[in-house]
């Protein structure tokens, strides 16, 4: 069989789009810790293509990510992805203090595909109001610690969010940096994380807020820093640029968009209810993987007429349910791709196509 060539995708410029899809990154040029491209190759020799990738220096077995919610909620489901293969794993997102957090019950809907939305249709979405991790930093940070005892040589990326607080941000950042987690990714994008508090979405949608925290982080980090950024924004390339700007060596794009699921018309209720209760939440899986592309796409072109993309990353995320979904990622410009569909089975999604 002839061999197959697989090459890294860079963030591309407004040519063509075979230009686009085909240029290779230029080797790093500076000292912080940095990406390089991936090749894949299949050929009569090789009984597996080598899907390693180099990503802001952190050296990854295949460039798929479980991303930071469910799937990483504790020691078990982490250790699991490990075990499975996955190149990296984003812990749920954590903050000083969890007594802050209250996650409710239910706190999903779901949209299916069908006729006046059919309980026998295929789910094509989910709306979801979970917060951050409500379990104890302490408790988090320890089993961070011993993954990285038990997988050194795999990637563990820390998700923070705090409230505006240098001295809390610099706080947290340094608990996890002790733990000898790899990178950090900070949440600035989930769409109901507690706005009222300038966590989130409230961060990640203020661009002058935004060079402010991300000032404070990136004087404090001593390991490479994603920016996780909100689809619930007109531009999503400013506050991308602000991110970098500032210090970030990566984007990550895009968390869930803000959406009401429906209004149950027996009740009058708007799902999911809570004791009579609800409220909008973030809206992903399938339905949304179009727009997510879109997204990415914004910011890779960004990144390469502005950036020259040398020195920073792109890690793409948005219903990502099978391989060829990743690939569409990876010729839009991502460097990695994240997957959190928890309610699928996600050992699938990727090794068993």
């Amino acid at each position: 069989m002839a061999s197959l060539n697989f090459t890294q995708l860079g963030h591309k410029s407004s040519n063509s789009f075979a230009e686009f899809a085909l240029t290779r990154h230029a080797p790093p040029s500076f000292t912080r810790p940095t990406r390089v491209g991936f090749k894949v190759f299949a050929s009569d020799s090789q009984a597996e293509p080598d899907l390693s990738v180099c990503v802001n220096g952190l050296q990854m077995p295949n460039p798929f990510v479980i991303g930071s919610g469910p799937p990483g909620t504790n020691y078990t489901v982490m250790k699991r992805a490990f075990d499975e293969g996955w190149g990296a794993v984003i812990a749920k997102t954590v903050s000083l203090d969890a007594a802050k957090v209250i996650n409710v019950t239910p706190r999903y809907a779901r949209l299916r595909a069908g006729a006046n939305g059919s309980a026998k249709g295929q789910i094509i979405g989910w709306e979801n109001i979970e917060l951050i991790s409500d379990r104890p930093l302490e408790t988090m940070l320890k089993e961070f610690k011993q993954l990285k005892e038990e997988y050194p040589d795999r990637i563990l990326i820390a998700s923070i969010m705090e409230e505006y607080d240098k001295a809390a941000w610099e706080e947290l950042i340094d608990r996890v940096e002790q733990t000898g987690i790899d990178a950090i990714e900070i949440n600035f994008s989930c769409p109901h994380g507690m706005p009222e508090r300038k966590m989130g979405a409230a961060v990640g949608q203020d661009c002058a807020l935004l060079e402010e925290v991300c000032g404070w982080i990136n004087a404090k980090a001593t390991v490479p820093v994603w920016a996780k950024m909100t689809p619930n924004i007109t531009d999503i390339t400013q506050p991308a640029r602000v991110a970098l700007s500032s210090g970030c060596e990566g984007v990550s794009a895009i968390n869930t968009i803000m959406s009401v699921m429906g209004i149950n018309l027996d009740t009058l209720r708007p799902e999911p209810c809570v004791e009579g209760y609800s409220t909008p939440g973030g809206y992903s899986c399938k339905a949304i993987h179009p727009i997510a592309l879109a997204k990415v796409m914004s910011i890779a072109k960004m990144m390469k007429l502005e950036f020259n993309d040398k020195e920073y990353s792109l890690s793409g995320i948005g219903g990502v349910e099978k391989g060829d979904d990743a690939a569409e990622f990876i010729l839009l410009g991502a460097d990695t791709v994240q997957v959190m569909s928890f309610l699928l089975g996600w050992e699938h999604i990727i090794f068993h196509t």
